[in-house]
């Protein structure tokens, strides 16, 4: 591989993709073995009807929770490969580049990584909270519940 925007989409991919199926498909499994699914079958809904009008809306607010985290988690991939010159090629933006290219005047300008590393530590955490609000608005279990 070299540096390009296609091999960091792909290593980026290869890296999240079976994480996200091997935690969708869980949700999917357990929640096809409540009870109104049973009955659902029990009383004549295809197999896609039950999928798309049962296991999924109450799967999707799991994968949107998911998502929001796995994009913080892809902005620091991305950050981490351009950092090691694997990322995006030089003319295009990029913090990990910006950060790597702050390392030779480190001792002295300690802004030029500081605020490339503040960015991406605020916009992964922005992307956490994100998520974590999102779980508390969208999990059934959580709706009424006092923290």
């Amino acid at each position: 591989l070299g540096p390009s925007i296609q091999n960091v989409i792909i290593v980026i991919g290869i890296g999240i993709i079976p994480g996200v199926s091997r935690v969708i498909r869980g949700a999917v499994l357990s929640e096809k073995q409540n009870q109104y699914i049973e009955a659902a079958q029990a009383a004549g809904a295809s197999q896609v009807r039950v999928l798309f009008r049962h296991v999924a809306p109450n799967v999707a607010p799991l994968a949107i929770v998911i998502a929001t985290t796995l994009l913080a988690a892809a902005i620091l991939m991305e950050a981490g490969l351009s950092f090691l010159g694997l990322g995006v090629p030089p003319p295009n933006p990029s913090w990990g580049a910006d950060v790597n290219l702050a390392r030779n005047a480190f001792p002295i300008h300690i802004w030029w990584a500081f605020f490339p590393g503040l960015a991406i530590a605020l916009t992964v955490l922005g992307f956490n909270f994100l998520g974590d609000a999102l779980r508390d608005i969208l999990d059934p279990r959580l709706r009424g519940a006092t923290r």
